[in-house]
């Protein structure tokens, strides 16, 4: 197992064989020490694990991102836009591209 210095956090790189013979203690460790472990095959990586908590931050966008979001929407008044109007709104933009 090599570890590579990321600064916040240092991400421990593993074989695939590795990961597969010892994933319920990578799983341990990757949750209680808040590390990623980056999981190669033939020295190439193929895959990370990571944390639930982490995914999450990853994944999901701040709640100061959303408010920002909410009050643009309310500004340029696409709030109100129903699906379908969304949709045709979609269709004219690609149309546009395609123009172009």
């Amino acid at each position: 197992m090599a570890t590579l210095p990321t600064g916040k956090n240092d991400t421990t790189v593993v074989s695939a064989l590795h990961a597969r013979a010892n994933f319920g203690k990578l799983l341990r460790r990757v949750d209680g020490e808040r590390r990623s472990l980056v999981i190669e095959k033939r020295g190439t990586p193929k895959a990370v694990l990571l944390s639930l908590r982490d995914y999450v931050k990853l994944a999901a966008p701040e709640p100061e991102v959303l408010r920002i979001i909410g009050e643009d929407s309310e500004r340029n008044r696409t709030n109100i836009l129903t699906l379908r109007q969304i949709d045709q709104l979609i269709k004219a933009s690609r149309a546009q591209k395609k123009k172009r």
